[in-house]
């Protein structure tokens, strides 16, 4: 009789243990906080960051070199969109309130098949660059999988366009599926993020990195990368691209 007292006994803390995890479970299934898009947390916003665009308005965006927000973008279900009208020259835009030098930021984005675009920082306005690739580094965004062209390793994907080619084995989606980007820039150390991964790190103004600046490739360009400060500008490049929760922070 004893042992069976304490049989049951044990069953009944087994059981109400068991209840007590479920709890456990659904309580922290129901405090799984979702973000809204283009908006900020508490914690964001205590560590500094800030919207570039808040998925209504283009308010601080124009183009380059310009003063009107031009016709080749809209804003369409919460992102910037790219209309595909531009080309070599022409069609980007800067957000144009202020500047930035070292500093943290996340986009998230998506490219039409076959589309090719980017996004630059450190841009320089002038009347004497016809686009902001002339002065500023660039975080390729590109079809990868379906661009019609054969591309080199620093034509790829989150590579520092025709410097450092990025490391993007197993993070590349297909046209038309949302990406989330990365991109942080010290006078110590930058790199570039795809989906989680971290594609490529360099140091700035380095040996290496003078070598790869002079290597001939921005012969055409004398002044990229010279300013260590600078616009934020996103392409269009002659394809759609969509850019949303756009966002960043000085460090």
């Amino acid at each position: 009789m004893k042992n069976k007292i304490i049989g049951l006994m044990v069953l009944a803390w087994f059981l109400n243990a068991c209840s007590t995890d479920k709890k456990e479970t659904i309580t922290d299934e129901e405090e799984e906080v979702i973000v809204p898009d283009n908006s900020l947390t508490d914690d964001e916003k205590s560590a500094g960051w800030m919207l570039l665009f808040d998925g209504v308005n283009t308010d601080g965006w124009r183009a380059f070199n310009g003063e009107e927000f031009p016709d080749g973008w809209v804003v369409e279900d919460g992102s910037l969109k790219a209309l595909g009208l531009g080309g070599d020259i022409g069609g980007d835009i800067v957000f144009a309130p202020m500047d930035f030098e070292n500093f943290e930021m996340e986009f998230t984005w998506k490219i039409g098949p076959g589309g090719n675009s980017g996004v630059f920082y450190h841009v320089i306005e002038d009347p004497k660059y016809a686009a902001p690739y002339e002065t500023g580094p660039e975080y390729q965004v590109i079809d990868q999988l379906g661009f019609e062209h054969p591309l080199e390793d620093w034509q790829s994907l989150a590579s520092d366009y025709a410097m450092y080619p990025g490391d993007i084995e197993g993070v590349v989606k297909p046209a038309g599926e949302w990406n989330v980007s990365r991109i942080v820039f010290s006078q110590n150390s930058a790199s570039y993020w795809l989906n989680g991964k971290k594609t490529l790190e360099f140091v700035p103004y380095s040996e290496d990195w003078m070598e790869r600046r002079n290597s001939g490739k921005w012969d055409d360009f004398p002044d990229y990368a010279k300013s260590k400060r600078g616009l934020i500008s996103l392409q269009d490049h002659g394809s759609e691209a969509w850019f949303k929760n756009i966002k960043i922070r000085p460090l």
